[in-house]
C-alpha cells in the first residue's frame, strides 16, 4: 500500500515538471525572451552608436579647440614650448572628458575609477615633487622670460650662455665649453643677472699699482689699450678711475664696453697686454708682503 502512494506520488511530481517545462517553451514565453533578447541587443548596438558618434565628435571638437588655442597664443607671443606644454594638457583634459562621458553612456560606474586615478595621481605628485618643481619653474621661465636662448646669465653660482629651456631644466655652455643643466625649479626662485640681453657688457678690470709709480701715466697706458683694440665699443665711455687706496697697492679699474660674446676674450687679452706694457714702461704691478723693521737697542 505504501510503495503504490509513493509511486503516485512520484508519477504526480514527473507530471507537474513536465507540464511546467512545457509551460516554460510556450509560444508566448518564446516570444517574450526574443523580445527581450532584441530590446537589449538594440539597447547595447545604440549605446556602441552613441559612444562612437560622442568619440568622433568630440576628436573634431578637441583638435578645434587646440588650433583656437594654438592661435591665440601665438599671437600673445608666447614660447613655443609654453604653447606646446599647454596644448599637451588641455589634449589630455579633453580626452579624458571625453571617455568619462563614453563610459557613462555604456553603463560603467566612472566614480570608483576618477577615485582610483585621483589617488593614484596624488601618490605620483608625492614622489615626484622635485620634478612637479622643476615644471612648475620652466613654465615660469617660459610665461615671463627672464632670459631667451643665446643670452649670457648668472645665477646660483653658475654662468654661461644658454643652450636651451626645457620644461624641467634650463641648459648653460660655459666660457670654456662646459654644459651646466639647472634645474628650473631652483632658477625661477633665485635671482637671475642677465647680462646678455642687451647684447652689450661693461667690462670691468681691477688692476694694482705700487704707491709710488706714476698714477697719471699707468691710466694713459690702459686706456690707449682699451681704445686700440677693434672689440671695445668706441661710442661707449672707455674709463680708468681709481677704484680704491689698499694696503699694498694703488687699485686702478679699467672699464669699458663688449659685445657680451667677445667678453672673456677679450678680458683675458687685456690682463696680458696691461701686464706686458705696464712692465715696459717701468710701472710696479706689486704683490703682497709684509715689511719687516728690526730695531736693535744700542748697549
Amino acid at each position: 500500500m505504501v510503495q503504490k502512494v509513493l509511486l503516485e506520488s512520484t508519477i504526480e511530481s514527473v507530471m507537474n515538471t513536465v507540464e511546467e517545462t512545457s509551460s516554460l517553451f510556450s509560444s508566448g514565453n518564446i516570444n517574450k525572451l526574443i523580445g527581450d533578447i532584441a530590446n537589449w541587443g538594440l539597447n547595447i548596438i545604440f549605446k556602441l552608436v552613441l559612444s562612437l558618434l560622442v568619440w568622433k565628435i568630440g576628436k573634431y571638437l578637441v583638435k578645434l579647440l587646440l588650433k583656437i588655442c594654438d592661435k591665440a597664443l601665438s599671437k600673445g607671443d608666447f614660447d613655443i614650448g609654453v604653447i606646446k606644454f599647454i596644448s599637451s594638457i588641455l589634449r589630455m583634459v579633453a580626452y579624458a572628458i571625453i571617455l568619462t562621458a563614453i563610459l557613462d553612456i555604456l553603463g560603467i560606474q566612472t566614480a570608483s575609477i576618477i577615485a582610483v586615478f585621483g589617488s593614484a595621481a596624488l601618490a605620483l605628485s608625492m614622489s615626484l615633487q622635485g620634478s612637479l618643481s622643476n615644471l612648475a619653474g620652466g613654465i615660469l621661465i617660459m610665461l615671463f622670460k627672464p632670459f631667451t636662448i643665446g643670452d649670457y646669465v648668472l645665477s646660483n653660482g653658475c654662468e654661461g650662455t644658454v643652450v636651451s629651456i626645457d620644461m624641467l631644466y634650463t641648459k648653460l655652455k660655459t666660457p670654456d665649453n662646459k654644459i651646466i643643466m639647472m634645474p628650473n625649479g631652483s632658477l625661477a626662485n633665485s635671482n637671475i643677472t642677465n647680462v646678455g640681453a642687451a647684447g652689450i657688457r661693461r667690462l670691468d678690470i681691477e688692476i694694482g699699482i705700487a704707491y709710488g709709480s706714476d698714477i697719471s701715466k699707468s691710466k694713459q697706458i690702459l686706456e690707449s689699450i682699451m681704445k686700440c683694440y677693434p672689440a671695445v665699443d668706441k661710442e661707449k665711455d672707455i674709463q680708468v678711475i681709481v677704484k680704491s687706496l689698499d694696503d699694498n697697492c694703488v687699485t686702478l679699474e679699467t672699464r669699458c664696453w663688449v659685445k657680451y660674446e667677445d667678453y672673456w676674450d677679450t678680458r683675458f687679452l687685456f690682463l696680458e697686454k696691461y701686464k706686458i706694457e705696464l712692465d715696459k714702461n717701468g710701472i710696479e704691478i706689486p704683490f703682497h708682503q709684509i715689511d719687516v723693521y728690526m730695531k736693535s737697542e744700542a748697549k
